[in-house]
């Protein structure tokens, strides 16, 4: 009776077991990301081309800053420079000897009676 137990035993030890893991492996081989990843992927690619396109709108709103901040100090350069040259014109036409030459055209006349002292307080 020994020998046939053993024999069965071994019989039982040599048969081949269908392998199901395989074809559950190669399901899973096939899918590299799961679906969930996929979205997040697609956001994350969204959010720095969107984050992109931000900066780039950023940057030429500055630009267009910059470039309205550097006309209007030019105008102001401009606009010193005119007055400061009025400023010379009126200093030149408020000369003593201008003033008295002016009159005598008008024909005016330098008067002891029309003249009045100013005290400063």
């Amino acid at each position: 009776m020994s020998n046939l137990a053993r024999k069965q035993l071994f019989k039982h030890e040599t048969q081949p077991v269908p392998s199901m893991p395989k074809q559950k492996e190669r399901q899973v081989g096939k899918r590299l990301f799961t679906p969930g990843e996929k979205v997040l992927f697609l956001l994350f690619a969204l959010m720095i081309c969107f984050l992109g396109a931000k900066v780039v709108s950023t940057q030429a709103a500055l630009y267009e800053i910059n470039k309205d901040i550097q006309d209007v100090e030019a105008q102001i350069k401009e606009q010193k420079k005119i007055n400061h040259d009025l400023e010379v014109q009126v200093s030149e036409e408020s000369t003593y000897e201008k003033i008295w030459k002016r009159a005598k055209e008008l024909g005016l006349d330098l008067s002891e009676q029309n003249i009045k002292v100013v005290q400063p307080q």
